[in-house]
């Protein structure tokens, strides 16, 4: 599976999400942008960060047409407590399977205390109201990323 380019075509997709109904399916958004942001790990120091900062700018995100989505390799019930615990207004989606971390090339070799592992490499993609993938952000830094991607979506043209 080859990782979306920029400015082509999302390949259609369908993941399991907190909330009601439990599925969300890519061109069921057509219409609105779409934020797909990959972390780590539900509860860790820098995932919440980033779940906090996106939480804190949603509202801003939604006047822009633009609906938000966290994704990691956790649990539905692991997500739902974590999103209840941080109060973010937006899904999560859980890709225990890889199936989403695998069309999006996320899943990387990582090194923590000396010991190499397959983790998820902390990315954000913005796919545009059409379904075309417009900018990608890789190894991000959590400090600032929200409001950079923010502004990348106010830049975006009908």
């Amino acid at each position: 599976m080859t990782a979306p380019h920029l400015n082509k075509k999302v390949k259609d997709f369908t993941a399991t999400v907190t909330g009601t109904p439990n599925t969300v399916t890519l061109s069921e958004l057509a219409g609105k942008n779409v934020v797909i942001y990959f972390y780590p790990k539900d509860s860790t120091p820098g995932c919440t960060t980033e779940g906090q900062d996106f939480r804190d700018l949603y509202d801003e995100f939604l006047a822009l047409d633009t609906v938000i989505f966290g994704v990691s390799k956790d649990s539905l019930k692991s997500h739902e407590n974590f999103k209840a615990k941080q109060n973010f207004p937006f899904e999560l989606i859980s890709d225990s399977e890889e199936v989403l971390c695998q069309q999006f090339d996320v899943i990387k070799l990582k090194k923590l205390y000396g010991k190499e592992y397959m983790g998820i490499e902390r990315s954000t993609f913005l796919i545009d109201k059409h379904g075309t993938l417009r900018q990608e952000w890789r190894k991000v830094k959590v400090a600032g990323h929200a409001e950079e991607v923010l502004r990348a979506v106010k830049s975006l043209k009908e």
